[in-house]
């Protein structure tokens, strides 16, 4: 008997049950644990609503992943699980096997519902929905009210779709028996007064990632800040397309934005882009972090010195595993706070990401100490900061020293350009030569790629690999 024949049984069984309704009605709760899955995907797919309804009241599951089964919100999927959930509420005496606590509509949980997967033969084991992540993640689980709908929500200008007006309806004439957990938000464009009515709906301490990504003023961040304060569990802030008007009392707004930060206990993750009122105010956000942050990004803004050096003497940057400054311009500043910088956080860094940052030879050769000394580093990117060939040389020395280090992205060192700007094919393939036996000295394994290199045979700008002595279309070297 093959591996494949258990599952292919219960998709069988599972079909047969499906087109006998009449069947499956009454020995529902009798059915063997193991065919839930399997039966309620063959009455998913062919939408048989009244025995989807009826898995519902019967789940033996603690979670219904129903989020994953759904490409897109099925608002008749949605009303037909619900009236199921409907019937639970109302009912004084429970299914002998009922332990159902959780409706997750997020699409987090596919292997739930491949036949035969070790997610779904776990799932079968007694007491084992109990123990899954997907309950665990609402810090409100142990609360009164008997059930929890996970979503992730994504807030545009355009009205709320039908889906979401109807879950919402559903939840708020159920607030003392439903909790609307919503753990990923991400705000697109949207007038801050609705914005202001969606969370009034869900339990803000349950969001754990939030996205602001619609060229807003700093005001309006300003007045979206007491909601962040409230998001005690949030671990990951991006945010993106932030501006400062001129007639903007700019002061009062980064502090009332700022301030924020210090009730937020569990943020670990932190990515900044094109946020206009950081210069010079750096130093009062990292300020008010309370916890160590894993990742800092902070790409395509403006930035002082001084606020780099303020960044290096913050305790909240000192156990950091990744930091990016993507599109920083810091060829004109000294490059001490980026050596102190590094210096702070060798002991944890993994990746370091400093493309089109415009650093000059002789920075680079004032930072190059303290990266050597970043021992768990296992990317560096330094992409649109022109160095000379002689200077890259001295890099892969030094690099050559970390033994994590698996991945090194530059740009083509400046000798390889002729005089008109455009890349000199022969000078290249020089380098490339001289290059490889530099690494063949070093005994250095490593994959070291080079940006910007246009394709003479297909045209494209790809990354161009010395170890692999071809480009994007397997042109010979």
């Amino acid at each position: 008997m093959s591996l494949q024949t258990p599952p292919r049984l219960l998709e069988l069984a599972g079909q047969s049950l499906v087109r006998n309704e009449a069947l499956v009605m009454p020995p529902l709760e009798e059915l063997p644990v193991e065919l839930f899955p399997s039966l309620f995907m063959e009455a998913f797919n062919g939408r048989r609503g009244e025995i989807l309804k009826a898995m519902v009241q019967a789940w033996p599951f603690s979670c219904l992943p129903l989020g994953s089964l759904m490409k897109t919100p099925d608002l008749e999927i949605l009303r037909v699980v619900l009236e199921g959930l409907d019937v639970l509420l109302t009912q004084k005496v429970h299914p002998r096997r009922w332990i159902l606590q959780v409706l997750d509509l997020r699409n987090v949980d596919k292997n739930f519902w491949v036949v035969g997967s070790e997610a779904m033969t776990h799932a079968c084991l007694p007491n084992a929905m109990n123990k899954r992540k997907t309950v665990k993640s609402c810090p409100s689980m142990g609360r009164q009210q008997p059930w929890k709908v996970f979503i992730d929500l994504c807030l545009e200008e355009r009205p709320l779709d039908e889906f979401l007006t109807y879950l919402f309806l559903w939840v708020k004439q159920r607030k003392d028996l439903v909790h609307l957990c919503c753990t990923k938000l991400s705000i697109f464009a949207m007038r801050i007064q609705k914005i202001r009515t969606v969370l009034r709906m869900v339990d803000l301490d349950c969001i754990q990632v939030v996205e602001v990504n619609c060229n807003w003023k700093l005001s309006m961040l300003a007045r979206f800040a007491p909601y962040l304060g409230e998001m005690s569990n949030l671990q990951k802030l991006l945010l993106l397309q932030i501006y400062v008007s001129n007639l903007e009392k700019k002061d009062r707004f980064i502090a009332q934005f700022t301030t924020q930060f210090r009730k937020l206990d569990h943020l670990q993750r932190l990515y900044m882009n094109s946020v206009s009122f950081l210069e010079g105010h750096l130093d009062q956000v990292f300020r008010c972090l309370k916890t160590p942050l894993e990742t800092l990004s902070i790409t395509n803004c403006l930035l002082s010195e001084s606020d780099l050096r303020d960044l290096s003497q913050c305790p909240s940057i000192s156990q950091l595993k990744n930091l990016v400054l993507s599109g920083i311009t810091l060829s004109d500043f000294s490059p001490e706070p980026l050596h102190l910088l590094l210096e702070k956080v060798a002991a944890t860094l993994q990746t370091l990401d400093l493309n089109e940052c415009g650093i000059t030879d002789t920075q680079l050769a004032v930072i190059l100490p303290a990266l050597s000394r970043c021992t768990q580093l296992t990317t560096l990117s330094f992409c649109g900061n022109h160095i000379s060939k002689a200077t890259l040389e001295n890099v892969l020395r030094h690099t050559h020293r970390l033994s994590e280090l698996s991945l090194e992205l530059y740009d083509i060192p400046l000798e390889s350009y002729s005089a008109g700007g455009t890349i000199c094919w022969r000078k290249l393939a020089q380098f490339r030569a001289e290059l490889r036996q530099i690494l063949k000295d070093l005994q250095q394994p490593k994959r070291i790629l080079f940006s910007t290199v246009l394709c003479p045979r297909c045209g494209r700008s790809e990354f161009y690999g010395l170890d692999l002595g071809q480009c994007c279309c397997s042109l010979p070297a």
